[in-house]
């Protein structure tokens, strides 16, 4: 008995909404209740990872937040990346780590560089962004 709608379905695997994750990755929650407590507003551009690299790093001292707000810091640097470098896109690894490709074919590992960040200050996020937007 072939009844149509017990047949094997198919799930469609479309492309990932490149605009969707960007989105989603911008959001840095506990980096920008951070920035914002201390008077900075976080509106993706290069001078705001300046006033961030000068926030002080009152969240060192809790071994709970530390690397929540690396991984916010360094999504923030990918997501200033992406918006103010031509070419610059995110990719999701199969990993599930995100990534910072360039228009060259090279990637960043921003997760990784906020984390350093954030335990010890450096390098700074204007630094990386520096010496990515060179690249």
């Amino acid at each position: 008995m072939k009844i149509p709608f017990l047949g094997h379905r198919r799930e469609k695997r479309g492309a990932p909404d490149p605009e969707g994750i960007a989105e989603l990755l911008a959001e840095c929650e506990l980096l920008r209740s951070h920035a914002s407590r201390a008077g900075v507003e976080l509106d993706d551009t290069t001078a705001s990872l300046e006033a961030v690299d000068q926030l002080v790093p009152r969240w060192r001292e809790d071994e709970e937040i530390l690397p929540w707000l690396g991984n916010d810091a360094g999504l923030y640097l990918g997501t200033v990346i992406v918006r103010t470098v031509p070419g610059a896109a995110w990719k999701i690894r199969p990993d599930g780590q995100p990534v910072v490709r360039l228009a060259s074919g090279r990637e960043f590992d921003v997760v990784a560089s906020g984390r350093e960040w954030a335990a010890s200050g450096v390098p700074e996020l204007s630094q990386l962004y520096a010496e990515v937007a060179e690249a």
